[in-house]
């Protein structure tokens, strides 16, 4: 797809991710869309995969490791064609199988997250087997800034490093806010990027809401031979929607019915511009 087609792609993965939190009136509102670049990037151009065989051999690994922002990923994988898109009406309702978190009874899942830190030691453990059965899949996995409190992520970023991960590539959603406040005052990550090279990682920063450096550093990774890749994408929290950009508090927010209408309305003037460029 051009990066035009994957801009208008991931407003149509907004939209549908904020109506299944109001409609289900649940959800991680803020990182969800925070992520949505990201998550389009990898399903409609850079990943390996084959919606009408969801366990295809040769097909690319994607964790979700941040769970709770599970939105956009069911909203991307039915608009990709893994599962009816009509299901996503049920989310979070009684008996429906899309819950708050990934669940890898969904087509297309491949393994149920939603305790923080968990993610990148999962996709180490795939890409070591993927190594040792000499195949050229990739791992892919996106985790949330907040979540590299996790000491776990620490010991699977050694561990990446350890056994040279090329065909590793984790991604970093760093909105700067988690669900109490700044990352930096909760527990301070920067410098990030130094901090990711001393464990042995090939780092590059981008903006995480241009779809442009997306594709590029994406299509780009493994960016260096025997070494696991990080892509440190600097987004916004609530993107797209201005009354919940960088704003805390939207990390687990519901809209009202007027804040709903407002942003449906803006995506329709999004959209309108996006089809006069």
């Amino acid at each position: 797809m051009t990066i035009q087609a994957l801009k208008q792609q991931a407003l149509e993965v907004r939209k549908t991710l904020l109506s299944m939190i109001y409609q289900a009136k649940t959800g991680h509102t803020g990182g969800a869309l925070s992520s949505t670049d990201l998550i389009t990037a990898l399903y409609f151009e850079v990943m390996h995969i084959d919606p009408s065989n969801p366990k295809w051999e040769g097909r690319d690994y994607f964790i979700l490791s941040k769970g709770h922002s599970v939105e956009g990923y069911l909203s991307a994988l039915a608009k990709r064609g893994f599962f009816d898109e009509s299901l996503l009406s049920t989310f979070c309702q009684y008996k429906s199988p899309l819950i708050g978190h990934p669940n890898n009874k969904i087509p297309g899942i491949e393994m149920n997250t939603g305790a923080l830190g968990h993610g990148l030691s999962i996709s180490v453990g795939m890409a070591i087997g993927l190594k040792k059965d000499k195949k050229p899949n990739r791992v892919f996995t996106l985790m949330g800034d907040g979540e590299l409190a996790e000491g776990s992520v620490w010991e699977a970023a050694m561990a990446a490093s350890h056994y040279k991960l090329d065909n590793l590539i984790a991604i970093v959603d760093r909105n700067h806010l988690q669900i109490s406040g700044s990352t930096e005052d909760v527990m301070g990550l920067e410098p990030l990027r130094e901090r990711w090279e001393s464990f042995g990682w090939q780092v590059e920063e981008i903006d995480g809401n241009s779809m442009l450096e997306v594709v590029n550093a994406l299509k780009a990774a493994p960016f260096k031979e025997h070494k696991p890749s990080l892509i440190i994408a600097n987004t916004t929290k609530g993107k797209g929607v201005k009354e919940m950009e960088d704003i805390p508090s939207w990390h687990h927010g519901v809209p009202n019915q007027h804040l709903y209408e407002q942003a449906m309305l803006d995506f329709e003037s999004m959209e309108k511009e996006l089809q006069n460029v």
